[in-house]
C-alpha cells in the first residue's frame, strides 16, 4: 500500500514539474516571436535608410508611399498586404489603410504597431535618417 501512495506523489510531483515547464515554455515563445518582430523591424529600417541614403547620394525624391514595406526591396515572408482592418491570420504583418501604420499581429491577438516618420524635426532621433524612420507606436491589446 505505501508504494501506492510513493506512486501517487511522484505522479503528483511530476505533474507541476510539467505544469510549470509549459508556462516557460509559453513565455519563452512569446519572447521568441517579439524578437522575430524587432529582426523584421530593424530590416525594415536598414531599407529605409538604404533609401534615403540612395536619394541623398543621387537624387530623386522619396517614395509617396505611407506603407514602409513599399520604400524596401525584401518583404517579411508572413506580409499579407494592405488591409482596411485586422485580419483573422495570426503571426502576419499587414499594413493596415485607415491607421496608416504597419502592424504585427501576435499569436497572442496583441499588435506591435509603427509608423513611418517623414518628420525632420523628430525628438526621437533614433533610427532616423533625413527625417525618415520607422517609429513603434504603443501595442494594442485585443
Amino acid at each position: 500500500m505505501r508504494r501506492y501512495y510513493e506512486f501517487a506523489v511522484v505522479v503528483i510531483l511530476i505533474g507541476i514539474l510539467a505544469m510549470v515547464l509549459l508556462k516557460a515554455l509559453g513565455r519563452t515563445g512569446s519572447e521568441l516571436e517579439e524578437a522575430g518582430v524587432q529582426a523584421e523591424v530593424s530590416a525594415i529600417r536598414v531599407g529605409l535608410i538604404e533609401v534615403v541614403a540612395h536619394r541623398e547620394t543621387f537624387g530623386g525624391s522619396l517614395p509617396k508611399s505611407d506603407n514602409p514595406l513599399d520604400w524596401v526591396a525584401n518583404r517579411p515572408a508572413n506580409y499579407v498586404g494592405e488591409v482596411d482592418g485586422v485580419p483573422d491570420s495570426k503571426s502576419v504583418w499587414y499594413f493596415d489603410r485607415r491607421e496608416r501604420e504597419l502592424v504585427y499581429r501576435f499569436r497572442d491577438g496583441h499588435r506591435a504597431r509603427f509608423k513611418l516618420s517623414r518628420d525632420e524635426n523628430l525628438d526621437r532621433p533614433r533610427a532616423v535618417v533625413a527625417g525618415v524612420g520607422l517609429l513603434r507606436l504603443e501595442d494594442r491589446q485585443e
